[in-house]
């Protein structure tokens, strides 16, 4: 007889409460048929190791992980895959039969696939990035390999987008890649410009000229919801029409994992129009 208690998973972050990654997976499974549980879990800061073998250990089959753990989800990982050992951060983890637990990187591909649902080929294209934090690094490997013509990082300590550029020039060597401050950017217009600081156009505003976008530019904010209005309020005074925030990142990445741990993966047009529908409701 088979067991009737639904497959347990989870996402770990702290803060955790604002997450929308539960109501995205039970999404998924409703529509896929899937038997199992997702619920959000505050870790502990410096006990993110111990709390995440103790969760497997209660019955946990996969584990999503997000700010402030993915580095310490990419230390635990025994296993990691190609995209997960250059992002240099994991938001998947599981546990194969010999227990080891496995580490992914989901979120570069849930941008690529993003930027597929706009109609936007990164190929021959100018690519700015706004900020060279974690973020970043998820993206650049999937990016790279899509052939943009040319891909600056601009970052406040300019040594740190110089230490990504090292790292992943040998990605794609007919790529230009470069680095710059957030105060010496280059002349535009990009084709693309991804805002991926910290900080966005908040309190403490990111200081941007026009010149960066044009009318047929694609202005994208990793963050979803009001947090991204700042950045593309910004590129729509500058003339660029095209707007996104990451939203559709969310919903593909988390598509991705779904996809990892249970073998099918889930239409995401449709969650990503009742989760639009939902936020913009509010």
């Amino acid at each position: 007889m088979s067991d009737p208690r639904p497959d347990r998973y989870a996402v770990v972050g702290n803060p955790i409460h604002h997450s929308l990654s539960p109501r995205i997976h039970a999404l998924f499974a409703e529509q896929t048929g899937q038997h199992l549980t997702y619920e959000a879990l505050q870790g502990t800061p410096g006990q993110f190791a111990e709390e995440v073998w103790a969760w497997f250990s209660s019955g946990f089959r996969g584990l999503n992980v997000t700010v402030p753990f993915k580095e310490e989800a990419f230390a635990l990982a025994r296993v990691l895959t190609d995209r997960a050992r250059h992002a240099g951060a994991v938001n998947t983890l599981w546990r194969d039969d010999e227990r080891r637990i496995h580490g992914d990187n989901t979120d570069g591909v849930g941008f690529c696939r993003d930027l597929d649902r706009l109609n936007f080929d990164v190929r021959s294209r100018r690519i700015l990035i706004l900020g060279a934090g974690g973020a970043t690094r998820g993206l650049l490997q999937p990016l790279l390999e899509g052939g943009p013509e040319a891909l600056v990082i601009a970052n406040r300590t300019v040594a740190r987008a110089e230490g990504l550029v090292e790292a992943f020039r040998d990605i794609a060597p007919a790529t230009r890649l470069a680095a710059c401050g957030l105060d010496t950017l280059p002349q535009g217009p990009f084709d693309l410009v991804v805002n991926a600081t910290a900080t966005g156009l908040g309190e403490d505003a990111l200081d941007l000229p026009a010149h960066l976008v044009q009318a047929d530019s694609l202005a994208y904010d990793l963050v979803y919801g009001a947090g991204a209005q700042r950045f593309l309020g910004w590129a729509e005074a500058a003339g660029c029409s095209n707007g996104s925030d990451g939203l559709g990142m969310l919903v593909e990445q988390a598509a991705e994992a779904f996809a990892i741990w249970r073998g099918v993966h889930p239409e995401t047009a449709p969650v990503l129009r009742e989760l639009r529908h939902e936020i913009d409701g509010q």
